[in-house]
């Protein structure tokens, strides 16, 4: 940490980021990210109080990068609902991508944090779930889409589309064709949703 820098909660993430990137979550400790930081770990200890409580933070916040980008294209009352379907979980895929090829380290470290604290991505499900409902809601609003129950209806969108979006498929994303596959599967989608 350059000298000068204040220790806060922001400063410790990035430094628990190299950290697990260099050593992986099975020997990342709070001691290595005090090293990393050159403070002693009661100073780490101030701001989270337990190594579990650093690594839900962590989660959360690798979780919640892509949040606010996302929920940007599901408020885009400027585009019709079905556009705008599709342009979510285009978004999707390709923050996922991104998070997957420009730092594989991480990524992996975070696909077993995530697993070993699943209430955080639990949460984060919620709220992606929150997001499509908005936009179905929006359809069902202005005549495009006809369902009974925007929330079972995002789900099944969630769940047709979880190769696009879940960990366990990471391996498939920089597959070619993945970007047509998923319109396929968003045409089939929104022609289900879709007012007759």
């Amino acid at each position: 940490m350059p000298a000068g820098t204040p220790l806060d909660a922001d400063v410790i993430l990035a430094a628990t980021e190299e950290v697990l990137r260099r050593h992986g979550p099975a020997k990342a400790t709070v001691v290595d990210v005090a090293r990393a930081l050159g403070v002693s770990h009661t100073a780490v200890y101030r701001h989270f109080p337990s190594k579990q409580a650093l690594r839900e933070a962590v989660i959360r916040r690798w979780l919640s990068r892509d949040r606010d980008a996302l929920a940007a294209v599901a408020g885009d009352a400027g585009t019709p609902p079905p556009q705008r379907l599709r342009a979510w979980l285009a978004a999707m895929l390709a923050a996922k991508q991104a998070k997957a090829r420009k730092d594989p380290e991480l990524f992996a470290a975070y696909g077993i944090l995530a697993a070993e604290h699943s209430a955080i991505p639990a949460e984060h499900v919620a709220d992606l779930l929150a997001q499509v409902r908005s936009v179905i809601e929006a359809g069902i609003t202005d005549g495009t889409f006809a369902v009974a129950d925007p929330a079972v209806a995002a789900r099944a969108v969630f769940d047709a589309t979880v190769r696009f979006h879940s960990p366990a498929h990471a391996g498939e994303w920089q597959a070619p064709g993945i970007e047509a596959g998923l319109d396929a599967v968003c045409a089939l989608l929104l022609d289900g949703l879709r007012a007759r």
